[in-house]
């Protein structure tokens, strides 16, 4: 089945020359409006939704950043040929043999797990029956596929069920569609690889199946970072916020929770709430850090620039005197 290709740039309304704080501040906007515990038409939210984490997913990552410009420059050219049909995936090239397993319901196009997603293939390996055996009567292990999910925050946090299918060729060379009940455990971590067992490529000669692997990608949020079971909410304050202090409402996992930001808190500084992470082995929660950044107006009138004036003659703060 032909891939159709996929204009991140345009997907995120950047042009190809953003920078990355350009495209992250891109994602940001567009994560905010389409993520489905907000938008509108929460289907069609998390249609896009998933659209824009596969943008940025890649165009976030230098190096997939330069694939994905290579790839871009030579797309429409005569030249350029997509996967052939009838070829798999192997060590990040394409190789004649059985067709390649195709995935949906993983959260990513055909497009990103052609090109961007974990190695599809493994070649199988080899059993021998007898240390006497010759070819025709060695063992071979069918080979593994494997693919990227799209795992939401959301459903780190609380678990989840997926339906996820695969298309291949069969036995006799026919395609057919098999679709699996995939079970999104509860803290489940970036890069953790849930196992279908024995639902890969055919084994020869009684080797067993290969197995299917769907390697879990933490979806971007517009809000949070996460690290390990922790999660990190990046709050922005007005100078005059943290200098006074003030209470203000964060939004969590959960929904949201009061922080109280004392008098002269500073850029950096982290504030812990107990309990408010993903999940932990131990079935306990990690925690929300929530950390400060100070946000200077870029522009000001001249009636707020005369008091700023004449706040910095009073002051008798100094950041750059060694008694302050």
């Amino acid at each position: 089945m032909p891939i159709e290709f996929k204009d991140y740039y345009d997907i995120l309304g950047v042009a190809r020359t953003a920078s990355a704080d350009d495209i992250k501040k891109a994602f940001r906007k567009l994560a905010r409006i389409h993520h489905p515990d907000v938008a509108k038409d929460k289907v069609k939210g998390e249609v896009k939704f998933k659209e824009i984490n596969e943008a940025y997913e890649v165009l976030s990552d230098p190096e997939k950043r330069q694939k994905y410009d290579q790839l871009g420059a030579n797309w429409d050219k005569p030249e350029f040929q997509p996967p052939p049909h009838g070829a798999y995936r192997r060590g990040g090239h394409y190789e004649e043999g059985p067709s390649p397993f195709e995935f949906s319901g993983t959260g990513f196009s055909d497009f990103f797990e052609a090109f961007f997603s974990g190695t599809r293939d493994h070649a199988g390996s080899f059993r021998r029956t007898s240390p006497f055996a010759d070819e025709s009567t060695m063992a071979v292990r069918g080979h593994d596929a494997e693919a990227d999910i799209l795992v939401t925050l959301e459903e780190a946090l609380r678990g989840s069920n997926r339906q996820v299918s695969v298309r291949r060729m069969d036995d006799g060379g026919k395609e057919r569609t098999d679709t699996y009940n995939v079970k999104i455990p509860a803290g489940v971590r970036e890069g953790k690889r849930i196992r279908l067992g024995g639902q890969g490529g055919p084994g020869r000669a009684g080797g067993p199946a290969g197995d299917l692997y769907l390697r879990v990608v933490l979806a971007k949020h517009p809000d949070f970072s996460v690290e390990g079971a922790d999660v990190y909410y990046d709050l922005a304050l007005a100078p005059w916020e943290a200098v006074l202090g003030k209470k203000i409402r964060v939004t969590t996992l959960d929904g949201s929770a009061n922080v109280t930001i004392k008098p002269g808190t500073q850029a950096g500084a982290k504030m812990r709430l107990r309990g408010l992470g993903l999940p932990k082995d131990d079935s306990h929660r990690g925690d929300l850090y929530v950390r400060i950044a100070i946000e200077v107006p870029e522009a000001i009138s001249e009636t707020e620039r005369t008091l700023w004036e004449q706040l910095a003659a009073k002051s008798a703060f100094n950041p750059r005197s060694p008694s302050s």
